[in-house]
């Protein structure tokens, strides 16, 4: 059903509220990409996934999974068909804007520990001083051993934050523009502030490297090849006296990462191969070999004809790709009722009205974007007004106003036919982002549909 209200044609919202309490228990346990590797594969495997590895040949009904570097993962189901027909394709990136710590990250400043950050994708900086923030990533020491780092998620953990200035000495600070009012170099992080007995210079930072080493059995050094990424430490809530919203960091883009999971892991036998590709690195560009951009998808892909297909030559995957549907599942901008100047709204996401499809992102001109096809879309309204799914259509803003983009445009490059598909998000790149359940409820009803029905 076009833009109608989505919760007009349910009886009750069970079921919904019953999807978006694993929804949530999945943001909050999912707080950067590898955690949400590791969390998509647990589900999979349950599901009856295997690695790839274990295949020597695939069949019809047989459910693939396929790892890059513990922060890109692939799912597939065989499809009936030729693989050479096309697939339907899920992609969803799970990176989000967040703070990195630098490699030489630890000082000392003014009877403080402090950790030096670099922040990561597009944010207001403002929004991230005076929160209470978690530190999670990896730790890897020169001998290999991995060392996980987790503190601020547990209830009984400490939780570090950035320091802003009082009110009563911001005279100059307040006249600043916003978007320097913070600066980079001043995202530090404060850690400590108890220095180690019987040490001469820099004793807070000493004893934080005493704490570590006792904890972890890390080095200074080994922060090195670290990668530790600062994050809100909040758990994923209900919004609103009514229940109807979630309220919680990383919507942008785990909503779309989890609904196309659920999609492909909730489903059997498509007659067209179903997959579910989970990416990096989409906050900047979609970059390096855990972006969109590398070739990963493409080799996975090659080796999974491979293996299903037989005679392998590079005009299979040619024409797989070539024939192949994709949505790029990623949120879009919800209305804000406090910031209505910035929408066309007759050509805006409301909250509550089902999954978005933009037609194109990109700036300006259309600068950077996917421009998807008419008949590409007219095939998707069938299916889904067939089953009674929830959608609307939408830019993001007024023209003119300011952009994004999406991995839609990367895979329409390899000759796919793409449209960006996702969930409407309020507070969008900030610490705390809002989605309303029923879209959440409505994107996975899509994805499914879209999985088994796009022919």
């Amino acid at each position: 059903m076009y833009s109608k209200c989505a919760w007009e044609k349910y009886e009750n919202y069970d079921e919904i509220f019953s999807f978006n309490e694993e929804y949530k228990h999945f943001l909050t346990n999912g707080k950067n990409e590898r955690l949400v590797v590791k969390e998509t594969v647990e589900l999979a495997k349950k599901k009856g996934f295997k690695d790839i590895n274990e295949f020597t040949s695939l069949k019809k009904g047989d459910k693939v999974y396929v790892l890059n570097r513990n922060k890109n993962v692939l799912l597939f189901i065989i499809g009936e068909e030729s693989l050479t027909n096309g697939i339907n394709i899920l992609g969803a990136h799970i990176d989000s804007p967040r703070l990195d710590l630098k490699q030489n990250p630890l000082y000392e400043n003014s009877g403080f520990a402090l950790l030096d950050t670099h922040y990561y994708g597009g944010i207001k900086k403002y929004q991230w001083v005076t929160i209470p923030l978690s530190l999670i990533g990896v730790v890897i020491k020169k001998d290999g051993t991995v060392v996980d780092i987790n503190i601020g998620e547990d209830k009984n953990d400490p939780v570090v934050g950035i320091s802003d200035l009082l009110i009563h000495l911001s005279a100059d600070q307040l006249q600043k523009k916003a978007g320097s009012v913070i600066e980079g170099e001043k995202l530090d992080i404060t850690i400590a502030s108890i220095p180690l007995k019987g040490s001469e210079k820099d004793s807070v930072k000493a004893n934080v490297l005493k704490l570590i080493k006792e904890k972890y059995d890390i080095e200074e050094e080994d922060f090195l090849s670290a990668e530790i990424e600062v994050v809100p430490q909040m758990e994923t809530k209900d919004y609103g006296l009514d229940r109807s919203m979630v309220a919680g960091y990383g919507h942008d883009d785990r909503v779309c990462a989890y609904t196309s999971l659920r999609a492909i892991l909730d489903i059997e036998n498509p007659k067209r191969t179903a997959c579910c590709y989970l990416v990096d690195k989409e906050e900047v560009g979609s970059i390096g070999a855990t972006g969109a951009q590398s070739r990963f998808f493409e080799n996975s892909l090659a080796k999974i004809i491979s293996l299903k297909e037989g005679n392998y030559n590079d005009l299979m995957l040619r024409d797989a790709l070539s024939n192949t549907f994709m949505l790029s599942s990623d949120v879009s901008a919800g209305v804000d009722p406090l910031f209505l100047e910035v929408n066309e709204l007759k050509n805006s996401a409301f909250l509550g009205k089902g999954i978005v499809f933009n037609k194109y992102t990109g700036s300006r001109g259309k600068g950077g974007c996917n421009d998807a096809f008419p008949e590409f879309i007219a095939k998707l309204r069938n299916i889904l007004d067939k089953n009674n799914v929830n959608y609307q259509t939408a830019e993001l803003g007024k023209v003119d106003q300011g952009g994004g983009g999406t991995i839609a445009y990367i895979l329409g490059n390899l000759n796919m036919t793409v449209i960006d598909a996702g969930v409407a998000v309020l507070n969008m790149h900030s610490p705390m982002e809002i989605v309303s359940k029923v879209d959440v409820y409505e994107a996975y009803l899509a994805y499914k549909t879209f999985l088994k029905e796009m022919e």
